[in-house]
């Protein structure tokens, strides 16, 4: 697929122009304001209930509860930065386990390839964040300013009272939605009741501030005026995205070989297209799509609505503009090659037409990279453990020679516990005969041997100092192994790690 660097502007909308040669044409071009026309239809309909879908999850999940029991946070899905995990709903996160965040990131990625090899940008049209937020503020101008013609009129008029009064109000609401934007985000990482009443009583700290404004501020300046700057100059996304397409990806289409070539409604040996501008007027990045695939479409498809409406009123079948695969409209303007206009034209590029294989060796592989994925977190969840050793060796000095000739290595021992369960554990060690084991601040089971507390969703750590006696003949290393038996006496979780003395 061809990708257009440029971003096209409508022929209706721009002065005619001279051709300028390549080497004069400028680098960077002044953006030219867009006014999307409201459209009505299927797609519409499809998009603002993704609209409100999206929405509805981004500012009300903060909100859900989800009891853990006492002592722990009852959000459903928190960031807890100050305990160093990630609540989501029943899974709890560990720093140690941020591999389950990596994996769910590439499985993200798979998905996100898959969907755009059977169905284009769909990401980028329906539940890109700048896509969504995008058409809630332009909602909100339309609302308060009018539709195209009113709001071109508007900009193009004196700036009188209503002019400042309906682009003051305009701004408002913006901000209003920024607003609600940027505490929404903070929310996830911190008790949203809580943290609503910091920032709206000024008690909340620096740092949350700071974040808020950073999120309403981007929000404001990247829905409401930057809009499809960043979809063309700023998302990477587009720029690769046709790696992930083939030509039985379904992308938005101009069947031209229906369409030209374009004329009036009334006029004789012309298509169906009536160069009436409608799909362009509609279009929320300004482009023409009967130009052909663009880099600026975000497959939206609000042109096929506000084409299928001129399509029905001139009594004409719809779908001049659809969701096609570029397979399938070369092989109906293969069919239809020498055709005059009309209804047998129409029929024999229909009948041309097959039905888009979805699964193909593309598709299969980023649906089996993606079960591979999947499989493989679900087995790590399944099989993590809810209790973890970790025993870390003094680096400086290496080990200490004693007063009476005994060598002694000094040993940090963490416990991660993921449980709720606080029963202390009896710390055992395995190594030489003669190894003598002293934990500091620890107290001893009737045996004498050290019980370690484990805190209850937390991490204790422990001193322990391990002395091997004089005269011991040990090597420069010697394996030792630290094990943690629950009062049953089973083993719970063991560590090895080794003893260095004095080179032999």
């Amino acid at each position: 697929m061809s990708n257009v660097e440029a971003p096209h502007r409508a022929k209706a909308d721009r002065p005619a122009e001279a051709p300028v040669s390549a080497a004069a044409q400028p680098l960077y071009a002044t953006r030219q304001k867009v006014y999307p026309k409201r459209v009505f239809g299927k797609v519409r309909s499809v998009k603002w209930a993704v609209l409100m879908l999206c929405l509805a999850l981004y500012y009300l999940v903060p909100w859900l509860r989800w009891d853990r029991g006492p002592g722990m946070p009852d959000q459903a899905v928190l960031v807890d930065i100050a305990n160093a995990r990630l609540f989501f709903f029943w899974i709890e996160i560990w720093p140690q386990e941020i591999y389950f965040l990596t994996g769910a990131l590439i499985l993200g990625a798979f998905a996100l390839f898959a969907v755009s090899s059977l169905f284009g940008r769909l990401w980028c049209g329906f539940t890109c964040p700048q896509t969504v937020w995008t058409d809630l503020f332009m909602f909100v101008e339309r609302w308060i300013q009018g539709d195209r013609n009113a709001r071109m009129k508007l900009d193009q008029g004196p700036r009188n009272a209503n002019y400042w009064a309906r682009k003051g109000l305009t701004h408002a609401v913006w901000l209003l939605i920024a607003a609600a934007t940027g505490g929404a985000w903070v929310m996830y990482f911190a008790d949203a009741p809580t943290v609503t009443m910091e920032i709206l009583t000024g008690a909340a700290s620096i740092q949350i501030y700071f974040f808020f404004a950073l999120f309403a501020g981007f929000t404001y300046l990247l829905a409401g005026w930057a809009r499809e700057q960043v979809c063309t100059y700023m998302c990477p996304w587009p720029r690769f995205q046709a790696a992930m397409l083939d030509e039985n990806s379904l992308v938005v289409t101009y069947r031209d070989w229906r369409g030209e070539p374009r004329g009036k409604a009334k006029a004789e040996g012309v298509g169906d297209c009536v160069d009436c501008f409608a799909c362009v007027h509609v279009c929320p990045t300004g482009i023409d799509i009967r130009d052909g695939q663009q880099l600026e479409c975000i497959g939206c498809g609000l042109c096929v609505d506000a084409c299928d409406s001129v399509m029905a009123k001139l009594g004409r079948p719809k779908g001049l503009i659809a969701f096609e695969t570029l397979k399938n409209l070369s092989a109906s303007a293969a069919a239809t090659a020498g055709m005059a206009p009309g209804p047998e034209r129409q029929k024999a590029g229909m009948a041309a037409r097959h039905m888009p294989r979805f699964i193909r060796p593309r598709t299969m592989m980023y649906g089996g990279a993606i079960a591979v994925v999947a499989l493989a977190m679900l087995g790590a969840f399944l099989l993590r453990s809810t209790l973890d050793v970790t025993v870390l060796r003094d680096r400086a000095p290496l080990f200490v020679r004693l007063s009476d000739g005994a060598i002694r290595n000094g040993y940090t021992v963490k416990i991660v516990n993921k449980r709720r369960e606080d029963t202390p554990l009896v710390l055992d060690l395995r190594a030489p005969e003669g190894f003598r084991m002293v934990v500091q601040d620890a107290e001893h089971d009737p045996q004498g041997r050290p019980l370690l507390a484990r805190r209850a969703d937390a991490i204790s750590q422990y001193r322990v100092l391990l002395t091997a006696p004089a005269g011991a003949r040990l090597a420069e290393s010697t394996p030792v192994t630290f094990r943690l038996l629950e009062p049953n006496g089973r083993e719970a979780a063991s560590q090895s790690s080794a003893f260095l003395g004095p080179r032999p």
